[in-house]
C-alpha cells in the first residue's frame, strides 16, 4: 500500500468506538482522521468528550486526543469529503443506524458496521472472514441493485457467537444439525466496566435483550450462500440458545453441545480443530491471527482472564470436549467480545475487503 486509507469512526465514544481507536494505532494500512459521534459530543476534543470514561488499558493515543468530534449526522457532507472507510459503531435507533449507513454508501464510502441493523438485509453480506469470505462477491449485487459505484456495506455479526461459531465451522466435513449454546457474556459486551456497572459484581444476569435470537440465527446466514440477488441462510443447523451476563470484564465464553449427522470421534475431532488451515494465510492481513483456533487438553482451560488475548485477542480457544448424554459432544469455547467479536473483527473485515480490491 503506497498511502495509508483515510478512516473515520461513528459513535467514537462509546466501548466499540474507543476499541476501534486502540486498535488503528499505528496500523499499517488504515489512518484515523475523523472522529463521530452524538451532538452532545459534537465540537468538543476527543479527550474531553470522554473525560472520565475512557475504558481502555492503554492511554488515548497521542494522534487522537486532540481530534475535534464531528456529528455523525450534521457534519456528514463534511465526513465524506475527508475520508475513505468508515467503521460504523453507532447507538441510535435501528432504522435510523440503517438510514445513515445507506447514505454515507451512497456517497461513495465503504462502511463496515458493528451494528445489527443492517445484518439481515438481503444484498448485505455478514462476514466472519475464516468462515465465509466468499459472501463479499454479493457487493457487486449491491452496488448494482443501488447505483452505487464505489460504496459499500458490510456488517460483522453479533459478538455472542464469535466463540462456538468458528469450531461448529471446523466440524463441518461431519456435518452438524443441532446446536445447544449457553453463553457467558462479559460486561464490556454491554459498554459497562465495573465501574460504571456496580450492581454486576458477585453477579449473573440470565437475559440479555435480543442475544439470543442473534446467537440462533445469524449463523445460518454465515453459513449460508449466495442466490440469485441475496444471501439464503442454510437450513441445516438448528441452534438452540442461552444468553447469561456474566461477572467479566471482557471475554464470551460458550458451553456448547452438538449432534452431528455423521458422529466423529473424539481423536477426529481434535484433529480437525489442531490442523485447521486459517484461510486468511497467506493474505498478509495486519490483524489476521496466525492460528484461528486453539484446542486446550487442560481440563480446566480455555479460561476468559487467561486466554480471552489469545493471538491479540483476534484468536479463538477452546477445549473440554466430551461426549453428551443427550446429543454427541460437548465443549467450551471463547472468544475476546469487543476485539474478535467487535472493533478488532470489523477491521480485519475491512483488510479483506482492501486485499481484495474493494477498496480501490
Amino acid at each position: 500500500m503506497n498511502k495509508k486509507l483515510r478512516v473515520g469512526i461513528l459513535g467514537a465514544t462509546g466501548m466499540v468506538g474507543q476499541r476501534f481507536i486502540s486498535l488503528l494505532e499505528n496500523h499499517p494500512w488504515f489512518n484515523v482522521v475523523v472522529l463521530a459521534a452524538s451532538p452532545q459530543s459534537a465540537g468538543k476534543k476527543y479527550e474531553e468528550a470522554v473525560a472520565g470514561r475512557w475504558a481502555m488499558s492503554s492511554p488515548i493515543p497521542k494522534n487522537i486526543k486532540n481530534l475535534k468530534v464531528l456529528s455523525v449526522e450534521d457534519d456528514f457532507n463534511k465526513i465524506i469529503k475527508e475520508v475513505d472507510l468508515v467503521f460504523s459503531a453507532i447507538d441510535l435507533d435501528k432504522e435510523k443506524i440503517k438510514e445513515l449507513e445507506e447514505k454515507y454508501a451512497a456517497a461513495g464510502i465503504a462502511v463496515v458496521s458493528n451494528n445489527s441493523a443492517h445484518r439481515w438485509t438481503d444484498d448485505v453480506p455478514m462476514i466472519m472472514p475464516e468462515l465465509n469470505a466468499d459472501h463479499l462477491d454479493i457487493i457487486n449485487i449491491q452496488r448494482k441493485n443501488r447505483g452505487w459505484k464505489k460504496g459499500l456495506l458490510v456488517v460483522k455479526p453479533n459478538c455472542s457467537l464469535q466463540s462456538y461459531l468458528p469450531v461448529i465451522y471446523a466440524l463441518k466435513k461431519f456435518g452438524p444439525k443441532i446446536v445447544s449454546v449457553t453463553t457467558l457474556q462479559a460486561i464490556s459486551g454491554a459498554g459497562k466496566t465495573f465501574e460504571t456497572w456496580p450492581e454486576m459484581v458477585d453477579n449473573c444476569i440470565p437475559f440479555i435483550g435480543g442475544e439470543e435470537e442473534k446467537t440462533e440465527k445469524e449463523p445460518l446466514k454465515i453459513l449460508g450462500s449466495i442466490k440469485g440477488k441475496k444471501i439464503v441462510p442454510d437450513k441445516n443447523l438448528n441452534i438452540s440458545a442461552t444468553c447469561v451476563r456474566v461477572a467479566c470484564s471482557n471475554g464470551h465464553m460458550a458451553s456448547v453441545a452438538v449432534k452431528f449427522k455423521k458422529r466423529p470421534t473424539k481423536e477426529q475431532i481434535i484433529d480437525v480443530i489442531e490442523n485447521f488451515k486459517n484461510p486468511l494465510a497467506g493474505l498478509g492481513l495486519p490483524s489476521a491471527p496466525k492460528q484461528f483456533i486453539k484446542y486446550f487438553t487442560e481440563d480446566n482451560r480455555p479460561q476468559t482472564k487467561l486466554d480471552r488475548d489469545y493471538e491479540n485477542g483476534m484468536g479463538i480457544t477452546c477445549g473440554r470436549f466430551r461426549e453428551d448424554s443427550a446429543l454427541d459432544w460437548k465443549f467450551i469455547a471463547l472468544s475476546h467480545n469487543t476485539i474478535r467479536g467487535a472493533a478488532g473483527g470489523a477491521i480485519l473485515i475491512a483488510e479483506l475487503l482492501y486485499k481484495k480490491g474493494y477498496l480501490d
